[in-house]
């Protein structure tokens, strides 16, 4: 029968304090039940290694010999575990995550930054796709994904914006030349940049005002796919060629600066806003859980 690891610890904490009372006193444990580990780690070892009587202890030979190698093994079993402690504490190493093109565009950059200032050990690594992944299967500690999307058996943490919306826009020289519509009804008529996701479909535009909702499929002389090229359909609504239609605070800055007029604002849908999912089924890694506080903290 193998040695059990707290046999040893104890019989090491004997041998050095030189009685079972001694170590007992050190240990919060009784002498007979300290007395009782040593005789079980003796019969397991099938040798003595103390010689005891009723008023002093000795080590055996054979209790030397395993004195001398215990007592730096577990030392180094001490400093391991001290160490994994200590990383929880300091949190240090790699988390990967996997995100939509929009979290890392429009969520991240505020949390970035910060948090690897503030964790100065840990490197962050991003993937950033707009399929859905199985995150363990792909090596990521987590993903960010609106809730539509999210595994049932995920902890999901909300993360950036709380609520968003899809927005309209075109340019001014787009608008002049061809009218702003007044109805989504009326984009059928407009160029529009359209987007297609990487499993192939291709988006529609929804748009909702009061209790009414309608789902539209303009076309345009623009298709991209959706994240990765997304800007490309920015840039050609920038450039006049038609209306784009992405999430608002991908296209704020240029309303505000007034390279697009807004199309429709009072049709504009909103929608939850992303969350950080991650398994429940294991111990959270340090950096995973150092991030986890601090989004939460951003709150």
């Amino acid at each position: 029968m193998a040695a059990d690891l707290n046999e040893l610890s104890l019989f090491l904490a004997v041998a050095k304090a030189g009685g079972f009372r001694q170590a007992a006193r050190g240990l919060n444990l009784s002498p007979s039940g300290l007395s009782e580990a040593v005789s079980r780690l003796e019969s397991k070892l099938g040798l003595r290694l103390l010689h005891r009587s009723t008023r002093s202890l000795a080590l055996t030979e054979a209790g030397q010999r395993l004195v001398a190698r215990l007592a730096p093994a577990l030392s180094e079993v001490e400093a391991a575990v001290e160490a994994a402690q200590e990383s929880a504490r300091h949190p240090a190493g790699t988390l990967r995550l996997n995100v939509p093109v929009s979290a890392a565009r429009l969520v991240l950059p505020a949390l970035v930054p910060p948090f690897l200032k503030a964790y100065p050990d840990i490197r962050l690594e991003i993937t950033a796709e707009e399929s859905f992944v199985d995150i363990l299967a792909a090596g990521c500690d987590a993903g960010i994904r609106y809730d539509e999307r999210l595994e049932q058996d995920m902890i999901a943490l909300p993360i950036g914006p709380r609520r968003q919306r899809y927005a309209a826009g075109a340019a001014p020289d787009y608008l002049s030349r061809h009218g702003l519509p007044a109805h989504p009804r009326d984009l059928l008529a407009h160029a529009c940049m359209r987007g297609r996701f990487p499993s192939g479909a291709t988006d529609v535009w929804e748009f909702e005002r009061g209790e009414e909702k309608l789902v539209v499929e303009p076309t345009g002389p623009l298709l991209v796919t959706i994240g990765p090229t997304t800007d490309l359909a920015v840039d050609a609504a920038l450039g006049g060629l038609g209306i784009v239609y992405i999430f608002e605070d991908w296209i704020r800055p240029h309303f505000a600066a007034g390279r697009l007029l807004p199309v429709l604002e009072d049709w504009w849908p909103s929608f939850s806003g992303p969350f950080l999912y991650y398994s429940g089924r294991r111990l959270v890694p340090p950096p995973l859980r150092a991030f986890i506080d601090f989004v939460r903290a951003m709150g």
